[in-house]
């Protein structure tokens, strides 16, 4: 329930202070998204499984959106960002659509 009303919270108030990016973070936010979001639904793949660990889910969520966002900032320091970030949202998804996948064989039994 907490973490449902902390969700609640943090869209209320993204959407009455309307925030800003940071134009030097903008390239690495869809990243961050994408590298979150893949901890979440491996996070919820694992409670469906029955071994979910909280500490094991928040340092997989910081440690994902760390490694991608410095992956794309190498990258943009190579000059060669934009192929890394492909690279970076292809792995991901790929994860994403596995533990969906996962996700779905667990709840519909098919």
């Amino acid at each position: 329930m907490i973490a449902v009303l902390g969700l609640v919270v943090g869209i209320v108030v993204g959407l009455v202070v309307h925030p800003v990016v940071p134009s030097g973070v903008e390239p690495y936010l869809p990243i961050a998204v994408v590298a979150a979001l893949d901890a979440v639904f491996g996070g919820l793949r694992a409670m469906l499984d029955g071994i979910f660990d909280d500490k094991v889910f928040v340092v997989s969520f910081l440690s994902n959106v760390v490694v991608a966002a410095l992956i794309v900032f190498l990258g943009d320091k190579l000059g060669v960002g934009s192929q890394l970030s492909t690279g970076v949202v292809v792995v991901l998804g790929i994860r994403i659509f596995s533990n969906a996948a996962a996700i779905r064989r667990h709840v519909f039994r098919a």
